[in-house]
């Protein structure tokens, strides 16, 4: 047979083949069709930072770091001197950012929610309201210390591969402009390069495709919104057993906190023995209102705040430049005074001013400097770690660190925003009059000896002249 001839042949045989499979691809298929529920595709990334955010707040429930609220946190200097000595007071501030928080991200899985196909899920606002008044919970969706365990593994799971998946997704867009930026300067010559980028092109778009099959992307939303609800839940029972509201819900998980030590006996697993009670001593009456609304209103700042005051941000970062120019007086200079000058409020200008008033212009007592050294040393000691603290929570709290894995556990009783105004001026004040010294002394000082210098010099050059 000719090679034409054979060519002919295999078209035909080709068609005829192909024409015989379509009646059977297009005849309908007696079978029941399968329907495929909807993956959360895209929105993996945002369930993946409710995650994270999730896991930061079990953790911060763990007993090693309620023992740390108790023994440490609420009992800083700097706590106890312009925020409060209450400690009832700053165990509820804790309690009520945790709940807040928790609100938060309740609030983003109830939005999600909406797409599930399951109607208990699609109901998640509504269940949790009732869960958080009334301690009802007919899904049982508060798991047990073992299952919460399986259930945060497997979230460190979804968050890991999916943040993968976001990196691996960035490195296409990179190799794709990489790609057409190579085939621009050769004028779509397919040279080496090229098919370099292209390979690595295709092997990127096949991890992706694998990654995506593994993580959030490919779940449904009834899957991921019942590993949201599961542990919200649970959460929220952890919060009530440790702070001691509204009771002991008979529920929740062995617990081996100093602070609320509550487990299971051997013989009965749903009965708790109670060793040490929780860490509020008189929580907060929920009868009049609901709980998560209860718990917004304790966190509304006081008018004598800096919170309320809306400067607690700015203070923070007032206390920290005025921190490095005590370490380093003889660095700063004219400029930075006045740039210092000029950030503070007209509150603090009137006290610093009055302060002053009177004051000499000489500043050569180093006994004096001395002593200003280490009162300011002393201030600061308690003072700048909450304004330190201000600006990690801020920074956290940022549009840009949202989905992002909090790097600290520092709450707002921890920091400037619920200090007393009137406290934090006056120690701010008192910064600002030591500092004002001990620049002048370390400027009297340096004058003093380039003038003693430049005199020797002189006395040498005199010397040198006269032989």
């Amino acid at each position: 047979m000719a090679p034409a001839a054979a060519e002919t042949w295999l078209v035909k045989v080709k068609k005829t083949i192909s024409h015989g499979l379509k009646p059977k691809l297009m005849k309908p298929s007696s079978a029941v069709p399968v329907i495929k529920k909807s993956h959360v595709g895209v929105l993996a990334f945002e369930i993946s930072g409710l995650m994270s955010k999730l896991l930061h707040l079990w953790q911060s429930l763990s007993d090693k770091n309620i023992i740390r609220l108790r023994n440490e946190s609420i009992s800083l200097e700097g706590v106890r001197k312009i925020v409060s000595n209450d400690e009832n007071f700053l165990l509820g501030l804790a309690c009520a950012e945790m709940v807040e928080n928790l609100r938060l991200i309740a609030k983003s899985v109830s939005r999600i929610s909406k797409k599930c196909e399951d109607s208990n899920l699609r109901n998640f606002d509504r269940l949790l309201d009732d869960f958080s008044n009334t301690g009802r919970d007919p899904h049982r969706w508060v798991l047990n210390l073992k299952e919460m365990e399986t259930k945060i593994k497997k979230m460190d799971h979804y968050v890991s591969i999916t943040t993968t998946l976001h990196r691996e997704m960035d490195e296409i867009l990179v190799l794709e402009n990489g790609l057409r930026k190579s085939m621009k300067e050769q004028q779509q010559q397919h040279n080496k390069k090229v098919i370099e980028i292209q390979q690595k092109l295709i092997w990127q778009k096949q991890q992706v495709k694998y990654l995506k099959e593994k993580c959030l992307w490919s779940r449904s939303f009834d899957t991921a919104t019942s590993l949201l609800a599961k542990s919200i839940f649970t959460i929220l029972s952890r919060i009530k057993l440790v702070f001691g509201i509204n009771g002991y819900p008979n529920s929740l998980p062995r617990s081996l906190s100093a602070s609320a030590t509550v487990y299971p006996s051997d013989q009965n697993p749903n009965s708790f023995n109670f060793v040490s009670g929780p860490l509020m001593k008189n929580p907060p009456d929920l009868d009049s209102e609901g709980f998560f609304e209860k718990n917004s209103k304790i966190l509304k700042p006081p008018s004598t705040t800096l919170g309320a005051a809306a400067l607690s941000l700015h203070y923070s970062n007032l206390i920290i430049v005025i921190e490095k120019m005590i370490r380093s007086p003889q660095l700063v200079g004219v400029d930075a005074r006045d740039d210092l000058y000029s950030m503070l409020p007209n509150s603090i200008r009137a006290s610093l001013r009055g302060r002053l008033k009177g004051v000499g212009f000489s500043a050569s007592d180093p006994i004096l400097a001395g002593e200003w050294k280490d009162a300011l040393q002393k201030i600061l000691g308690w003072l700048s770690p909450l304004a330190h603290h201000m600006i990690k929570w801020q920074s956290e709290r940022s549009f840009e660190q949202q989905n992002l894995i909090p790097k600290t556990n520092v709450l707002l009783l921890q920091t400037l925003f619920f200090a007393n105004q009137e406290k934090t001026e006056a120690a701010i004040t008192e910064l600002l009059v030591g500092l004002n010294y001990i620049w002048r002394f370390e400027r009297e000082m340096n004058a003093k000896a380039l003038l003693e210098c430049a005199n020797f010099n002189g006395f040498l050059n005199l010397q040198k002249s006269s032989n």
